[in-house]
């Protein structure tokens, strides 16, 4: 294709699966042999400080056949340095899939599952920014080869975290599993997993929009084995997890597999009529023994407020949901696809 490095393919099309659930599989939009072997899926934003060391640590794990990577909108030098790479290492089993603009890690994972469907006998989740060791893939693939479905890393290094940050997951984790009755999510797992031919393919048949991956993985119903695993600090560059961002996936995970928000606010509201009604007996009840008596203002006051406040966090709750099925409804691409970069 004129104008194109060798090697780059310009798609023209998204990669969504809600209009045609094989498009991902058909030869004309991923000119790439199948395979039986393992392949890796890692999902870069901004991320030029480490790529290479991860792509260099990750081709050097037994095992390991092709490595995937995914470029979610970065605005450093990620690309160019992949796509150099690429270009220096002729037949080198690396694919890069540079996304038209940053959808989100969830949405940049969903691309890469999409595009090794079909193609692999399991596919490896992992981070690009060096905190997720490459070299217990080769633990997984061992698993797997094994008989395990699904083999998640596990976290056992809590103690090297903050503790508001130990406590708020704990507490998350805690709520999740009370609240959600579907799946239970294991303490310490992240997106770090060897998924088999047979997951994967049944994890890219969930098109949802709100994408809860932590979720999803497990409600698919596949059996687990787990593997412990030190996580190590950042060797370069920023997380984009801030704080509030961590908040809202979390509020994410909550509204995405469970309805109990809005039982809650049935039954405070039940409560809060019952005590109205309560309350306006004892007011009738006063008024015929002893007469008419005016009440003070505060009390009107805070009557009204606080009967307004609950309404409005229930509207709020209500809206939660609302505004969900609204984006369902639209049912646009979770990504585009500008270049598949590949040796």
């Amino acid at each position: 294709m004129a104008g194109l490095p060798p090697g780059d393919i310009t798609l023209s099309r998204a990669y969504d699966l809600k209009g045609d659930p094989y498009s991902h599989l058909r030869s004309d939009l991923y000119p790439m042999p199948k395979s039986e072997g393992v392949w890796v899926v890692a999902a870069c934003f901004n991320e030029q400080e480490v790529i290479m060391r991860f792509v260099e640590r990750v081709l050097a794990v037994p095992g390991v056949d092709q490595l995937v990577l995914i470029d979610d909108g970065s605005s450093d030098a990620t690309v160019e340095r992949i796509r150099a790479w690429i270009q220096d290492h002729a037949g080198s089993p690396v694919t890069l899939l540079e996304l038209t603009r940053n959808f989100g890690k969830e949405a940049a994972m969903l691309a890469g599952l999409d595009h090794v469907n079909g193609r692999c006998g399991a596919a490896v989740l992992i981070d690009s920014d060096l905190q997720h060791p490459p070299e217990l893939i080769e633990q997984m693939v061992r698993q797997w080869r094994a008989g395990a479905e699904v083999v998640t890393a596990v976290r056992d290094d809590q103690d090297q975290e903050s503790r508001l940050k130990v406590a708020s997951a704990h507490w998350f984790y805690r709520v999740f599993n009370k609240v959600v009755d579907s799946i239970e999510l294991q303490e310490g797992a992240g997106d770090y997993r060897l998924l088999d031919a047979a997951v994967l393919d049944a994890v890219t048949q969930l098109r949802e929009s709100s994408r809860f991956s932590k979720g999803l993985l497990p409600w698919t119903g596949y059996s687990s084995v787990e593997l412990p695993y030190q996580r190590v600090s950042r060797q370069g560059g920023q997380t984009s997890w801030s704080p509030l961002k961590l908040f809202g996936y979390a509020f994410d995970g909550i509204f995405s597999f469970s309805v109990l928000p809005l039982k809650m606010w049935t039954g405070i509201g039940v409560l809060v009529s019952s005590l109205s009604l309560f309350y306006a007996l004892v007011i009738i009840l006063r008024t015929a023994l002893f007469g008419v008596d005016v009440e003070g203002y505060a009390s009107l006051m805070v009557a009204v407020l606080f009967i307004g406040g609950i309404q409005l966090i229930g509207i709020g709750v209500l809206g939660e949901y609302v505004g969900r099925i609204y984006v369902e409804a639209k049912s646009r691409p979770h990504y585009f696809i500008r270049r598949v970069h590949k040796s």
